[in-house]
């Protein structure tokens, strides 16, 4: 039985909101995990209910179709999905990331004609940013898209791209110019537009639900009213939107340390050996108790930084901080619940060989935690 986690939440109906997800994520996500990971399946069903939920838009103004909610409680519904399914949990963050683009930066007709949509369930995002030889170094950005009249040729490959075979819609990020800071846009191109094709998804370590793969764009055409912001800045608009993708990596590395704690201590309070419980042996405490404090201390840094962006303050490097103290843990932590079950933590029986290889890449994506160990830094010393 997973631990619940004790929270503090803003307002009665945000506790009665985590309740509801809590129970989704028990009784209809639990039972099909295993083996949809196992299958490598799209979890096009998951998405649908929580689109029907109004789970895939809380952040977002009720203006829109959104639900209105504080990031704080949005990143605590992420952590509750990752809790007991990490792929679908990435693919809602990876949503929230492109919706937050056009939200932030949009027109306020781009926004009336797009966001309900987004926000609605009827459609799901990917975030084209990374290519093969730009990954953490933005400014490599090779795709162009060139005016042509009153639309814009796009021509170029993006890579791991999170639910590209799949997405209704991609927020993409393109040079409009030879500039290496000033010379990328970004626009909302959806997936019907033509000459656009998916690649077969990549045979990755973890998050086998989550398909990530090649997205190239060839001649498509992409109308100027949807490049989002002005021509230009689209450095500004990838970056600002990536320090609340950072948290939403940091609340889905919380919820699978979570989700490696309770088994590793439902594990620890059942397997007996030498005439006791392994969870009775100090040494085995103390090992838990280390799990248990970084798991705290990973959600105590992801909510801190999320509660100044709520208060409208600048959340930048705590974002970096965030990113890098969840993930680590998220990392450790599920090192540490294999060891609690030993042998059979090596197994396929158990989840935690699967939160093992699910949180590696977590250091990984979003900006390494190399690069958020740079953020932070520059802007101790700025």
């Amino acid at each position: 039985m997973p631990l619940d986690v004790q929270r503090i939440l803003p307002t009665p109906e945000a506790d009665d909101l985590l309740g509801l997800v809590r129970e989704i994520a028990r009784e209809e996500l639990a039972p099909q995990v295993d083996a949809a990971e196992a299958a490598s399946e799209f979890p096009a069903d998951a998405y649908a209910l929580l689109g029907k939920s109004g789970l895939m838009s809380l952040p977002f103004d009720e203006r829109w179709g959104g639900g209105g909610q504080p990031y704080e409680v949005y990143l605590q519904v992420v952590e509750e999905l990752a809790t007991v399914w990490p792929s679908v949990a990435v693919g809602t963050s990876v949503h929230a990331l492109t919706a937050t683009v056009l939200d932030r930066n949009g027109t306020e007709e781009q926004r009336e004609t797009w966001l309900p949509r987004m926000l609605g369930g009827e459609w799901l995002g990917a975030y084209c940013l990374s290519e093969a030889q730009a990954g953490s170094d933005v400014s490599g950005i090779r795709t162009r898209a060139v005016r042509e009249g009153d639309a814009y040729v796009v021509t170029g490959t993006k890579q791991w791209i999170s639910n590209g075979p799949h997405a209704d819609y991609y927020v993409l990020f393109a040079r409009t110019s030879d500039d290496g800071r000033s010379g990328l846009s970004a626009f909302l191109v959806p997936a019907d537009s033509g000459g656009i094709t998916p690649g077969v998804p990549e045979r990755k370590m973890g998050l086998h639900c989550d398909p990530t793969s090649t997205v190239t764009f060839d001649g498509t055409r992409v109308p100027a009213a949807q490049r989002i912001s002005d021509e230009g800045r689209g450095m500004a608009v990838a970056l600002s939107a990536l320090d609340a993708g950072r948290l939403g990596i940091a609340a889905v590395a919380t919820g699978i340390a979570q989700g490696a704690l309770a088994l590793a201590t439902s594990y620890a309070g059942q397997r007996e050996q030498f005439g006791r419980r392994i969870g009775d042996f100090q040494g085995m405490q103390f090992l838990l108790a280390d799990m248990a404090a970084a798991v705290g201390a990973a959600r105590a840094t992801y909510l801190h930084a999320a509660r100044l962006k709520d208060a409208g303050r600048p959340f930048g490097p705590e974002a970096s901080i965030a990113k890098l103290t969840a993930t680590d843990a998220a990392m450790k932590v599920t090192t540490d619940a294999v060891q609690v079950l030993g042998g059979a933590g090596y197994t396929t029986d158990f989840a935690a060989e699967r939160l093992f290889r699910d949180a590696k890449v977590t250091q990984i994506f979003e900006g390494t935690n190399q690069i958020q160990r740079m953020v932070i830094g520059r802007s101790l010393l700025r």
